[in-house]
């Protein structure tokens, strides 16, 4: 999966690629609300001043980006995703916020992470990291910010054991056919799924004290959805 969007878009009166995206990702994400909403509640919780610059990492179409940017309006963004074709989309859902966000088409695993932030967010998009290449970005986003500064990874988390993984994969199935999901969706959602590699919650938490997080918790988690997040020192 990938960074996701808001489904807010200029064009109300036709079917965009967004509002398409938007839709199918509401139907493979279970409790999708709740799994976002947490973000927004750390950054309210955590982050004070109100005039804070936020770095996206596969912020895909936009979606989390613009949550933010609604949520607070002194606020400012960059939105870093690999593919134009999510960038070029992304643009046009967060064009109406004008000079408050900036949106690179790059690897956010291998560019400079813009520095100092007071925030890192990113959503469905870590966990297509390999586990060395996760602890490596953990330490690259601990160095990223601000004294004080937040990260929050709003992401996957495999099952501690082969069974627990069995039944986080057949709840995902119940849900996601409970939403109606068409079955050639499904079935390039399971394709798709091929390619994650997710990482148990324990060891992910591990790592971002690894990297010198002060604090690194889980805020929010459904089986294999999960919010993290961690407060440098």
């Amino acid at each position: 999966m990938t960074g996701l969007g808001t489904g807010r878009v200029v064009c109300n009166a036709c079917d965009t690629p967004v509002r398409q995206f938007d839709r199918l990702r509401r139907r493979l994400v279970p409790r999708f609300d709740d799994f976002f909403g947490s973000v927004l509640e750390l950054l309210e919780d955590n982050l004070f001043e109100e005039r804070i610059h936020v770095l996206d990492l596969g912020a895909g179409t936009g979606l989390l980006s613009e949550l933010i940017l609604d949520r607070f309006p002194f606020a400012t963004l960059t939105a870093v995703d690999l593919s134009p074709q999510a960038t070029e989309q992304a643009r046009m859902r967060l064009g109406r916020f004008s000079d408050r966000v900036r949106i690179q088409t790059a690897d956010y695993t291998r560019i400079h992470l813009p520095a100092p932030v007071d925030a890192v967010v990113s959503a469905l998009s870590i966990h297509h990291l390999s586990d060395d290449d996760k602890r490596h970005l953990f330490r690259r986003v601990f160095d990223a910010l601000q004294p004080g500064g937040l990260f929050i990874n709003a992401d996957q988390a495999l099952g501690p054991t082969p069974v627990a993984e069995q039944v986080y994969h057949a709840r995902w199935l119940a849900d996601v056919k409970a939403s109606a999901l068409a079955e050639a969706e499904l079935a390039n959602a399971l394709e798709g799924s091929i390619r994650d590699r997710n990482a148990p919650m324990g060891d992910q938490v591990a790592w971002l004290y690894e990297a010198g997080f002060a604090i690194a918790d889980v805020a929010w988690k459904r089986y294999r959805f999960t919010v993290f997040w961690a407060r440098k020192g």
